[in-house]
């Protein structure tokens, strides 16, 4: 019983040992004390592509060049010009939408390439993890967590042949591996949770620093970049963003079903399905770009967030056998954004660049 012990203690000291490692190399590192450069990197920290169209369309609709045509329908006001590119990006997307519909507009502009390239910024700076980078630490976690948890009671039965096979008094073998079970389950648990964060410790302090900065701006459009809408506190505006963001969030669980729906369905088989809206492909977090921060093979379509596509367009979606983990990558700059002709779906058939192919994959 003791070699067992010994045994268990050796399994799980080093399992932490590497996932503690393995975490660390996973995320990027970082030189000197890195800042955000703007608001809009703020918002991408605090919320990602999301946050950044929240934060434009708050300005946009503070100051009169969006106007509200009723609730959650948009439209431009006059002299409607973008002061940023995110501005500019949110005021491309109302265009391009077949209708006022906030929630689309507002999946459109997370799509385009001027909100999706803060993140690559981000990245290459050490403030963000690429997408796919903490995907290996995170599962290796979960399996220690769960793998220390069944060890648990599996070592109670273990402690009562230990002591009916000797008759010599001994310390019980579930007290002998009781202490390293539960720190492997903590470890593991601690672990898949950093894992799961995109935001590096840099990146943390980044933001915190910028919230320091504008801790005595009350623009509404400062406070929903530093703090996403929970910071927002004007209730007209509230009442157009919160239900447009929720609404976007339901479309994209909508379209996750299907999406899964289309790879089971051996019918499927490799085809792009077309003639869908822009919010029934799964929405973006962020989509990195294969050379972002230097990391390789983490920013294609199979990259752990979904590479969305049709900004504003048809929208159709890579289902079935076609994904494009593996063989295809999001465009430079674009991101798997509508009208880039980078992805494509394997199997042999491929997006066209007029459709928005999106390359999804768990977000």
């Amino acid at each position: 019983m003791n070699v067992l012990a010994v045994g268990v203690w050796a399994a799980v000291v080093l399992s932490s040992l590497g996932l503690v490692l393995g975490l660390r190399r996973s995320r990027p590192r970082v030189s000197g004390t890195p800042e955000v450069h703007d608001l809009s990197e703020a918002a991408f920290l605090v919320g990602g592509p999301g946050t950044v169209v929240d934060a434009a369309l708050v300005a946009l609709l503070g100051d009169g060049r969006l106007v509200a045509g009723g609730p959650g329908i948009v439209h431009e006001g006059r002299r409607a010009r973008g002061a940023d590119p995110a501005e500019r990006a949110v005021l491309s997307a109302l265009r391009a939408a077949p209708s006022g519909w906030l929630y689309q507009v507002r999946y459109a502009a997370m799509l385009e390439p001027a909100v999706q390239e803060t993140g690559d910024a981000l990245a290459a700076r050490g403030l963000l993890a690429a997408p796919g980078a903490g995907r290996g630490p995170r599962r290796w976690g979960l399996v220690q967590t769960v793998v220390c948890t069944m060890l648990l009671p599996v070592s109670l039965p273990v402690t009562f042949v230990g002591m009916a096979l000797t008759q010599e008094p001994q310390v019980p073998f579930v007290l002998k591996v009781l202490p390293v079970l539960v720190a492997g389950i903590v470890v593991g648990a601690v672990c898949a949770r950093r894992a799961r964060g995109r935001v590096t410790p840099a990146g943390r302090d980044a933001l915190d620093r910028a919230r320091r900065r504008h801790a005595a701006d009350l623009d509404p459009a400062v406070l929903t970049a530093l703090f996403g809408l929970r910071g927002l506190r004007d209730p007209g505006l509230r009442a157009q963003l919160v239900p447009a963001a929720r609404a976007t969030r339901l479309a994209a669980a909508q379209a996750r079903g299907r999406t899964s729906a289309r790879r089971s369905s051996p019918s499927s088989g490799s085809s792009c399905s077309s003639g869908s809206s822009a919010v029934d492909v799964v929405p973006v977090l962020w989509c990195a770009t294969s050379d972002s921060g230097g990391s390789s093979g983490s920013g294609g379509c199979g990259g752990g967030s979904g590479c969305g596509g049709g900004s504003g367009g048809s929208g159709s979606s890579c289902s079935g056998g076609s994904s494009c983990a593996g063989s295809s990558s999001c465009s430079s700059g674009s991101s798997c954004s509508g009208g880039s002709s980078g992805s494509s779906c394997s199997s042999g058939s491929s997006c066209s660049s007029s459709s928005g192919s999106s390359c999804s994959s768990s977000s």
